[in-house]
């Protein structure tokens, strides 16, 4: 199917990304941390019962204009050292109450940039986790990389630490795109990363392109696409860039001016969709394109992926999330709950107490329903109504009411051809992906559309 920019121009308002249901904005400040214990101790009675677990790290020797990530700029090898020894002992507090016969079956590290610490820390908390929880044979184990500090020492030293799938942040191949958002070229060229991954048995490897940015034009993102499609990466992402200097001021470096306006950006975005799957990738979510032997391709088709503050994923690698770090957000069977952003008073609260709550939102069964309603909208493009309420021990009349869903509020996604609907199976084509926040909003009881609130939803 190839798509155009005209329908796309009419869907592109604001919404949430629905990483989470309800949204991170909703959270509420003051989770108090016998709350949280009893919702770890409660994770371990609920589905699913695998666990993912989350390692933020903040620090970035550089900060790029455009990132709206939690991120520290480095101030010395001791401050470093300081958060690994938080970091440590935050997992042995939430540890000692997660039953150790549950299985691991995903650990993500984020930031910030994970890699630009000195590796002996991350083999330390690696070490750490292996201590005190049992990983599945099949555990993913990734990393998102800047490939400006990704060596192949780099490479084979995360590989003997038991990595198995690396994100390459590249955003854009062109330099004068990255010296506009402050950020360093790539250390090595990055095809001969890629290959140099798989021949160390790297399971997958994913590349990040943003859209959007400053400098960039249709005609230099479709080299990008092009120079994508040539390293043979399993996946590729293709974020686009949300300018909100109002939330994150660092952007305001970044002229207006030199942003490609509306039209040219979606242009971008239809010609990711085009190129990458008249190249045989297929695409996951609103954003991922994945190759057709990819796990995530495999999982779309039999109607089983998933996805969490980390990404898509499979359902069986799926887990109840425990993070750990600044800023770091858990996803329990029950609850939610974000820790301290500040680097300091959350290395303090560690110290103190062993944890470092900020905010966090207990879910009620409702709530529990439409989020994996707008979830398997979100991931799979298709929900069976029926099948849902039995899952959740209810009646499709039910889910119909606690989600104010009125028929006629798909009709113009129908007549789009974005998607179809029987009454009771919702099925979303290839191209309504590309606006499927839209769609999963038409289940949203409390959206509302707020400038300044959202992002864009293309």
């Amino acid at each position: 199917m190839e798509v155009t920019t005209g329908f796309l121009e009419k869907y592109n308002t604001q919404g949430p990304r629905y990483t989470s249901y309800p949204p991170a904005t909703s959270f509420k400040t003051g989770m108090a941390a016998n709350g949280f214990i009893n919702a770890v101790k409660e994770s371990n009675r609920s589905k699913p019962v695998n666990i993912s677990i989350y390692i933020h790290i903040p620090f970035c020797t550089q900060r790029c204009f455009f990132c709206g990530c939690n991120t520290t700029l480095f101030e010395s090898d001791e401050k470093i050292s300081r958060y690994i020894h938080c970091l440590k002992k935050e997992i042995e507090t939430v540890a000692e109450h997660i039953e150790k016969n549950r299985l691991v079956t995903q650990v993500h590290w984020g930031g910030g940039t994970p890699n630009s610490i000195n590796l002996h820390h991350v083999q330390d908390v690696m070490g750490l986790l292996r201590e005190r929880f049992t990983f599945a044979d099949y555990c993913e184990v990734a990393m998102e990389c800047n490939p400006a500090y990704l060596g192949f020492k780099d490479i084979d030293q995360l590989s003997v630490t038991g990595f198995n799938r690396l994100s390459l942040g590249i955003q854009d191949f062109h330099e004068n795109v990255l010296a506009a958002i402050n950020r360093r070229p790539p250390l090595n060229d990055i095809g001969a990363t890629i290959k140099y991954l798989k021949e160390k048995g790297f399971e997958g490897v994913n590349i990040d392109l943003v859209y959007g940015l400053p400098l960039q034009t249709k005609e230099s993102f479709s080299e990008n696409i092009l120079k994508a499609v040539k390293t043979d990466a399993d996946r590729v992402v293709t974020f686009s860039y949300a300018h909100i200097p109002w939330f994150n001021p660092e952007q305001n470096k970044i002229s207006a001016s030199s942003l490609p306006g509306a039209g040219e950006k979606l242009a971008m975005l239809v010609d990711a969709f085009n190129t990458f799957t008249a190249n045989g990738y297929i695409n996951i979510g609103m954003d991922h394109f994945a190759k057709p032997g990819d796990e995530l391709s495999m999982a779309k088709a039999s109607h089983s992926l998933h996805r969490n503050f980390q990404g898509y994923c499979t359902k069986k690698t799926t887990g109840q999330v425990y993070a750990f770090g600044s800023s770091a957000i858990s996803q329990l069977s029950n609850c939610y709950a974000q820790n301290i952003k500040l680097l300091d008073k959350y290395m303090s609260s560690i110290e103190s107490t062993g944890l470092a709550l900020e905010r966090g939102y207990f879910l009620s069964d409702d709530e529990k329903l439409i989020g994996d309603i707008i979830n398997e909208i979100m991931c799979n493009g298709y929900v069976n109504f029926e099948s849902m309420a039995e899952k959740h021990i209810t009646t499709v009349q039910h889910i119909f009411k606690i989600t104010r869903f009125e028929q006629s509020k798909l009709d113009m996604f129908i007549a789009d051809n974005l998607l179809s609907f029987d009454g009771n199976t919702l099925n979303v084509s290839p191209g309504g992906m590309l606006i499927v926040r839209n769609i999963a909003m038409v289940f949203d009881p409390t959206v509302t559309i707020s400038t300044n609130r959202h992002s864009q939803t293309i």
